[in-house]
């Protein structure tokens, strides 16, 4: 019963999505269910203890469950305590003193450089608007590194020849001006001439059209990207998002700070961007291990 309060106080007051209550509320239930011995024991809220909590913890750990999803998990909880302090007069929150260990951080997915280049040199026939179109689609993704949603809304008054520039509308309305190079200026040119003859009249301002000349969306992106990369990469994901992480370990691989590529990728933190620098590391580990003769795992064979 004050689970079900709790989650009509999501809902209603604090007017969460129907799918973020659901998630609250099977984490909840989980942990009801531990706590009362599979429904043997009525559950007493008032009485758990953090020493309760950390058993259900250690559950968790040993059923296999992730670091990241314990944590999510012991946030409900923490929550739901802290709205029983509120409402029911709980005395303390037993879940705000609960340690718990850092998920790890997962490397994200890249492509290869050379798979890249394999991906991209696969150029369309010229006179092909939709091939063009989507073949630019994943060519800016990777030489800018924005985000699918940046480049579905990029305004065609943004994209600037001249200069050499994209100017895009990032997360928490933050624009930022982006350069690329002489290759990418001619693809562009290219386009756009095929566009202006192919989806004249253009109904909106974006950069990106369709063949009658509406702006395109996210999932137009998305789909150009996974056929693009489909069967050409080893890369187990296919999403715009994995050319955004490919762009900005490529770049620090060429030599790029890391500030630099904080700002071009939009970022507010200069943490985020860190994790790039554990995929160069960790590349440059296996090159080493694989290359010299003294990385031998032991066991192995020095010099035969």
């Amino acid at each position: 019963m004050l689970i079900d309060d709790f989650i009509q106080y999501l809902r209603c007051e604090l007017a969460l999505s129907a799918l973020t209550a659901k998630a609250y509320e099977s984490d909840l239930r989980q942990w009801e269910h531990f706590a009362t011995g599979g429904g043997k024991h009525p559950l007493v809220v008032e009485d758990t203890t953090t020493a309760d909590l950390r058993q259900w913890v250690a559950q968790l750990s040993i059923d296999g469950v992730s670091a990241r999803s314990i944590k999510r998990k012991a946030s409900a909880l923490a929550a739901f305590f802290r709205f029983m302090m509120k409402r029911h007069g709980m005395a303390q929150n037993p879940a705000a003193d609960l340690q718990l260990a850092r998920p790890r951080k997962a490397l994200p997915v890249v492509v290869s450089p050379a798979q890249m280049q394999g991906v991209l040199a696969d150029a369309p026939a010229e006179d092909d608007f939709m091939a063009v179109r989507n073949h630019l689609i994943v060519d800016m993704l990777y030489q800018t590194g924005v985000r699918a949603s940046e480049l579905a809304t990029l305004e065609d008054a943004n994209v600037n020849l001249s200069a050499r520039t994209i100017r895009v509308l990032g997360k928490r309305n933050k624009e930022r001006v982006i350069p690329f190079g002489e290759g990418l200026a001619a693809s562009i040119e290219q386009y756009r001439e095929l566009r202006d003859a192919v989806a004249a009249p253009l109904l909106g301002k974006g950069f990106f059209v369709g063949r009658h000349g509406r702006d395109i969306d996210y999932q137009t992106v998305r789909a150009a990207v996974h056929e693009a990369l489909d069967g050409r990469v080893t890369a187990q994901k296919r999403s715009p998002h994995v050319l955004r992480h490919t762009f900005a370990t490529d770049m620090l691989n060429g030599g790029a700070d890391l500030n630099s590529v904080k700002q071009l990728l939009g970022h507010q933190s200069l943490e985020t961007t860190q994790i790039y620098t554990h995929i160069s590391l960790s590349e440059l580990k296996q090159n080493y291990e694989l290359a010299h003769p003294r990385a031998l795992k032991k066991g192995g064979h020095y010099g035969s």
